[in-house]
């Protein structure tokens, strides 16, 4: 059986995505803001490359022109770097279980974006499912004792990214180029303070420590690439499907390779959450069920 190409790029997307815990502990002997002042740079490089390569630049003088895609890249741009912000330090301080609640939590988040911001129409299904979710996360915090603040801070960041992005007119790598292009010069000039202080693990790292910085712009460009071609394949529903990829790899990495604390009270957290999400994808499949040319999604959004 021949299976659809952009659901096997759809998977390499994810999976990427989901392994991600692997790099950034590989590099967590350095400091969060430091990792992603690099990661803002050699993305930059690594779009500006593939750019070169494509001769795709009609788009920028344009872009630079138009105020209202300026503000509403630079307010994609923020959210983005305090997501990658969190989400790097969260993975190297011990956190990765909690992480992958955010990205669980996600899609049922996008569902209440779009009631209040797009004024989409909310289904029974889905008021089930928002209501295991708003559960799952008040028995985390009255019941097991901790609120979960990593989860709420990247699903909201990663939430209120993707509904600017839709706001937006660039295409996933013009955006992401826009994007890093915004923090650059801080970035870079916040590198070369910590070179000047003798305190940079860019200059003043091991070979290795050098590559694996220098190969944050891979890490973020490539899955963004599978992922944009997988989006121009496949339904939404496909796509909406295969998200779920990610974080339960985090889960899976955070539980059994890295060994974070997950008791029973945790579990029961979890399971309702994991339960909603179950309940919201059954419903999204039975109403797109009816339609005759289910949605391809237009554009792709950055992850972790």
């Amino acid at each position: 059986m021949k299976i659809n190409r952009g659901i096997l790029y759809g998977i390499g997307a994810y999976t990427m995505w989901g392994l991600l815990p692997i790099y950034w502990k590989s590099l967590q002997q350095i400091p969060a803001l430091e990792i992603l002042a690099n990661r803002m740079v050699w993305s930059l490089v690594f779009v500006v490359i593939l750019l070169i390569i494509r001769r795709h630049w009609s788009w920028l003088p344009s872009a630079l022109r138009n105020r209202h895609i300026l503000i509403t890249y630079l307010g994609t741009a923020s959210l983005l770097a305090i997501n990658w912000f969190t989400y790097i330090w969260a993975v190297n301080a011990g956190f990765i279980i909690e992480t992958s609640l955010g990205y669980f939590i996600n899609p049922l988040l996008n569902v209440i974006l779009g009631i209040l911001f797009l004024h989409e129409r909310l289904r029974v299904g889905q008021v089930i499912a928002l209501f295991l979710v708003v559960l799952g996360v008040s028995y985390l915090t009255f019941v097991y004792g901790s609120f979960p603040w990593i989860a709420i801070i990247l699903a909201l960041t990663f939430g209120f990214y993707g509904l600017l992005r839709k706001t937006g007119s660039l295409e996933s790598m013009e955006g992401l180029t826009v994007e890093t292009a915004i923090y650059f010069i801080p970035a870079v000039a916040y590198i070369l303070f910590l070179n000047a202080n003798g305190s940079s693990s860019l200059a003043s790292g091991d070979p290795q420590t050098t590559i694996l910085l220098v190969g944050t712009g891979f890490v973020t460009g490539v899955p963004l690439i599978l992922f944009g071609a997988a989006a121009r394949r496949i339904t939404m529903t496909n796509l909406g499907l295969l998200q779920y990829i990610a974080p339960t790899l985090q889960f899976l990495l955070g539980v059994f390779v890295y060994q974070e604390a997950f008791s029973q009270a945790r579990l029961i957290g979890f399971a309702l959450i994991w339960s909603a999400l179950i309940v919201y994808s059954m419903e999204g499949l039975r109403h797109n069920r009816g339609k005759t040319n289910p949605q391809i999604l237009p554009e792709t959004i950055a992850s972790d």
